[in-house]
């Protein structure tokens, strides 16, 4: 009976006979919608912020890489509405959940948006329905988080209802990839399941990745930022090896990576940012425990990685007392760029406010310029932070500050200017020594 019901939504799936609903109208959420909507499908997209709902059906844009172009031919889609209204999940065929799953203040994981969704979704669950996670979690929340609460709708994942994982791939601001030329891992506990959410994203992406699991697929995406957490952490490390030795680190893996086999590039930074790579790997350690396993060489990645900041800020303070004789205290400092990455608005997880944080801490008089965020908003981890406004990068700007802190490499910045005039320059991206600006007074760091 289950496989019937899903071979009939498969061919309903394939000739657009389909509706798809988007939990979640963020950085992962608008994308895959789009990309729904240029598949031909019926789209609703759900989230709680009203105010966000009403510029994306104005098709005004919410997230700065994310053309408003598109965002406008969206809108004037009439298989296409953004909505606060959860009982329109009814009206869908297929519910993919984009929701945030942050740390807690204890950093553990923080599965509340998850859980509350799924608590959402179940009065308002009917047979047939596909419901599909794809925010970043622990091996087991699709079997242990999202199914009990979904089934306490009465409906049986698995009989009534179908259940699956793919994790989202989203590179913000990558101009290379776009949600449907990244492959798409997709796991399900059932082989009904797994074809049926396959069927839909072969109809979405340009390639599919079945595997034998929602828990093996959650696995694959922490694998994936965990692996990139290490070898940050390896090249930070290296950084701060080579720097007593007067060597450069950027020299090095420049060269480095000439070699075509055995070498994969990772670039050194003020610290992780994202709400990926900096949060990924301590679910996996949280859920090790229950195993009774230890994660060392993760959590050492990830001791080095938050380190990052307060090296970098030493290294300003040592770099302040050779070229002019005075501490951090009372010097004012200019932090280029607040984003974690560069030509994006995003600021989760960026080490720029942490820099900030601590740089007020230390008793410096600190300002920030960032092209693409022109006000702090606010955080939990820093919310002394918020409402400070991006400073104009002028003549004047960078005259009166004691030293220039890039923290960003940011394309849309005059670098040549701030070679020129800030008076110190430490480079925590190399932003300058790619671009020649060299001399005395631009510090790596």
């Amino acid at each position: 009976m289950t496989e019937a019901l899903a071979a009939d939504l498969i061919r309903r799936i394939a000739r657009r006979d389909y509706a798809i609903g988007v939990i979640g109208l963020g950085y992962v959420g608008i994308p895959l919608a789009l990309t729904a909507i240029r598949a031909g499908f019926r789209v609703t997209g759900f989230d709680i912020d009203a105010a966000r709902v009403a510029q994306i059906n104005a098709g005004e844009c919410v997230i700065s890489h994310i053309p408003t172009e598109a965002m406008a031919e969206a809108a004037a889609n009439d298989r296409f509405v953004a909505t606060t209204d959860f009982d329109r999940l009814g009206e869908v065929d297929a519910i993919l959940i984009a929701v945030p799953t942050p740390l807690s203040r204890q950093r553990e994981p923080d599965l509340s948006y998850v859980e509350t969704t799924a608590e959402t979704i179940a009065p308002r669950l009917r047979r047939g329905h596909l419901v599909v996670l794809e925010s970043t979690t622990w091996p087991g929340t699709t079997a242990e988080v999202v199914r009990p609460r979904l089934e306490a709708s009465s409906l049986i994942c698995g009989t009534d209802f179908f259940l699956a994982f793919s994790p989202e791939r989203e590179d913000p601001g990558n101009r290379d990839f776009s949600t449907s030329s990244i492959p798409k891992v997709v796991g399900a506990d059932d082989g009904p399941a797994r074809e049926l959410a396959l069927a839909l994203y072969d109809a979405l992406v340009q390639r599919t990745v079945p595997v034998s699991s929602a828990a093996t697929a959650e696995a694959v995406k922490l694998t994936e930022n965990i692996f990139r957490a290490v070898n940050i952490a390896l090249v930070n490390e290296l950084k701060v090896i080579y720097a007593q030795m007067g060597i450069d680190i950027w020299e090095v893996v420049d060269a480095a990576k000439t070699k075509p086999f055995g070498f994969m590039p990772f670039y050194p930074g003020p610290g992780l940012g994202g709400h990926c790579v900096p949060i990924d790997p301590f679910y996996l350690t949280w859920k090790a425990r229950e195993f009774d396993v230890t994660t060392r060489f993760v959590e050492l990645a990830g001791q080095i990685n938050t380190g990052m900041p307060h090296y970098v800020v030493d290294r300003l303070a040592e770099a302040l007392d050779r070229a002019s004789g005075r501490g951090l205290k009372g010097a004012r400092i200019l932090v280029l760029g607040l984003a974690y990455k560069k030509n994006i608005e995003d600021t989760r997880e960026s080490p720029s406010l942490r820099l900030m944080d601590i740089l007020d801490d230390r008793g410096a008089a600190v300002s920030y310029h960032d092209p693409h965020v022109p006000v702090i908003g606010r955080t939990r981890a820093y919310p002394r932070l918020a409402g400070r406004r991006s400073e104009p990068l002028t003549e004047a700007t960078l005259s009166a500050c004691d030293a220039v802190l890039i923290a960003t490499d940011h394309d849309a910045v005059d670098y040549a200017l701030v070679a020129r005039t800030a008076p110190l320059v430490v480079d925590t991206r190399n932003a300058l020594g790619r671009r020649g600006l060299t001399g005395a007074r631009i510090v790596k760091a």
